[in-house]
This record gives C-alpha cells, sequence and structure tokens, in this order.
C-alpha cells in the first residue's frame, strides 16, 4: 500500500510517499480503508524523534482516522464490512489501576496512533474494534477524521484537568492549530469567557468566528499586559499554553491569583525558563494534559455528531501531496487541520 512515510529520523527531507508493507488485522481486529487522515504537530516531533523513542521503520504517523471496514479479523463481532467508522487514537495495551479508573490516558502503557505505533497517513490501518466507533451519515470522511485527537485534547485539558466551569475567563494562546480551534468552541458551550492571543488579523478574525470573545494580536500589543488591562487587573482563570518555552513566563503573568495553566504540547520548545515566585505568590495550579480516556472520547463524538462543536479545515490534499502537507504545517501558515484522504 502507499503512505506518507520515513525510514530515519530527520527534518522534512526524510518523509516520502511510496510504498509500504501491508497491514494484516490480528484478532479482534479490523482492517479499514482509510478514507481521511488529519495531520498533527505531534507529527512532526515524532518524524524529528527523542531519546528513548523507538520505532519500526519505515515508520508512518497519522492519528486522526476516518474510513470504512474493509476486513474482519478472527473473532470480531459486532462489525460488518463496509461500516462507516472512525478510530480512537488512544491505545490502551494492558489493562492497570489507571484505566480501571477510567484515566486511560495516564497510564504507562497509552500509546498514540501514529506515535508509538504506525498510524492512519497510508491506504489501510489494522486497529481493535475497541477503538471503533460508527460515523454518523451525514457526517463526511475529513469532517469525521479532522477533530479527533485535537478534540479529545481540548476536552480533557479544559472540563477534566482543569475544571472550567460557567461564568470563568479562559486565555487560550494561539489560534490556528488544532487543539486551540477545538479549545475556543468548548470553552464557549462550557459558558467561559474567551481570549484568544492571535499572530496575525487573519487568524482572529478566524478565532472570532468560532466564538472568541476577545482576540489580541500578539504582532500589536504584549498580550499578557492587555489581559491584566482588560480583566481589571485580575487575570483570567484558566490559561491554555501548547507553545511551551516562547509563551510559559507571559502566561504566568495573565493568569489570575488561584488560577491554572494547562499545558498539553510545546511547540516552540519544552525547555522553558519561568519565575517561581509567580507559582506560590499567586499559588497558580500548573496542570499536564495528554489526550484522553475512552468514555472522554465517546463523549466529544456527541458533541461533534451533533453540530455543537465544529471541525476546523485548513485544507483537502490527496495522500500523494503528503510531504507539502506537512510543509504547511511546520510553516505554520494554517488555521486548522490539514487532511490527507488516500
Amino acid at each position: 500500500m502507499k503512505a506518507v512515510y520515513f525510514d530515519k529520523h530527520g527534518e522534512l527531507d526524510v518523509v516520502k510517499y511510496g510504498d509500504v508493507p501491508d497491514p494484516e488485522p490480528g484478532p479482534g481486529e479490523v482492517l479499514i480503508r482509510v478514507h481521511a487522515c488529519a495531520l498533527n504537530f505531534l507529527d512532526i516531533w515524532v518524524r524529528r524523534g527523542w531519546p528513548g523513542l523507538k520505532l519500526e521503520m519505515p515508520h508512518w504517523c497519522g492519528a486522526d482516522v476516518a474510513g470504512e471496514i474493509a476486513a474482519l479479523g478472527e473473532k470480531v463481532s459486532g462489525w460488518q464490512v463496509g461500516q462507516r467508522v472512525v478510530v480512537d487514537p488512544g491505545v490502551n495495551l494492558v489493562a492497570d489501576e489507571y484505566t480501571r479508573n477510567g484515566e486511560d490516558s495516564v497510564s504507562p502503557d497509552y500509546h498514540i496512533l501514529g506515535e508509538h505505533m504506525r498510524g492512519g497517513a497510508a491506504e489501510y490501518l489494522a486497529i481493535s474494534t475497541g477503538n471503533l466507533a460508527a460515523i454518523p451519515d451525514n457526517i463526511d470522511y475529513p469532517d469525521a477524521a479532522a477533530p479527533l485527537l485535537v478534540g479529545l485534547t481540548a476536552w480533557r485539558m479544559l472540563l477534566r484537568r482543569a475544571g472550567l466551569r460557567a461564568g470563568e475567563s479562559v486565555l487560550v494562546v494561539g489560534a490556528g492549530g488544532g487543539v486551540n480551534s477545538i479549545a475556543i468552541q468548548i470553552a464557549k458551550l462550557a459558558g467561559a469567557t474567551v481570549y484568544v492571543v492571535a499572530s496575525n488579523p487573519e487568524k482572529s478574525e478566524r478565532a472570532r468566528q468560532l466564538g472568541a470573545d476577545v482576540v489580541l494580536d500578539r504582532s500589536q500589543v504584549d498580550w499578557s499586559k492587555e489581559i491584566f488591562k482588560l480583566t481589571s487587573r485580575r487575570g483570567v482563570d484558566v490559561v491554555v499554553d501548547n507553545v511551551g518555552k516562547a509563551t510559559l513566563a507571559k502566561s504566568m503573568q495573565a493568569v489570575a491569583r488561584g488560577g491554572r495553566i494547562v499545558i498539553v504540547g510545546n511547540t516552540s520548545g519544552p525547555q522553558a525558563e519561568i519565575d517561581i515566585r509567580f507559582i506560590f505568590g499567586k499559588q497558580i495550579s500548573i496542570i499536564g494534559s495528554t489526550m484522553g480516556s475512552h468514555q472522554d472520547f465517546h463523549d466529544l463524538l456527541e458533541l461533534l455528531w451533533s453540530g455543537k462543536v465544529k471541525p476546523v479545515i485548513h485544507q483537502v490534499m490527496p495522500l500523494s501531496e503528503g510531504c507539502d502537507a506537512y510543509r504547511m504545517m511546520e510553516e505554520g501558515k494554517h488555521f486548522g487541520k490539514i487532511v490527507l484522504t488516500p
């Protein structure tokens, strides 16, 4: 089959489009003919690699998958060939104290499709039936695939980890990424006042269309100081920061006393220098969050299928143009998700 893959870690020049081994469904698994796979910044980190990451090469990423069942493995029941499905990108290999308490993504044996195992940036994918959910007839494949990983991440970080409540205020640092485009919508649904930091007028307008109450263009203002002014020197209750090194210090300035900063990524780098006096002086809670549980995934799907949260898609591109798609994402010229279609 065809895939967008790499056979060694590196920059964009290691990404290829070509033939890779066909997957075969094992017991309890199905073979999915992929119709849409959305890209994530996670794919870039996986391609670059990090100490301790061990992958079977060649490797292909892709956590967000929608398609149809092409074949059934042994001992599969309740699913049919031709059925339209999406895939929960979180995979638990064993049951442990965390999975038994519904904290699937906290488990040390929690894996992400396309990160720890081969993903969906290919023509076919073999996956356990425990990770499947049916797609309603009125939802097309790109719309089904685009919000999966980012939606699951946004749902858990805001509602489960940060405990966002109606009447609170949220600052979303960055407007163009997939997680933040969904976070804006979920925060509004939760009844929060939403502030967003964007990088240019175009992304500012897109953030307003998603429901942001106030958008700050970081090319025009010092956003942490502006938040302080807009909130009468109080700050916001929750800051969503998945940028990391470049923004964390300002996020600590913008959050209110007793507030929460939730971190789900580090697109600008993992090593951030901070003034810890802000943490104890303002009694800030810094909260980490990764993906979500299988129940979180199904809760998210209810919002997606009902239309209460909408996928944000920048562009749909052929799988054969996957190298160009990754370049576009790495350059940060997109707003929302880039989706590949085999």
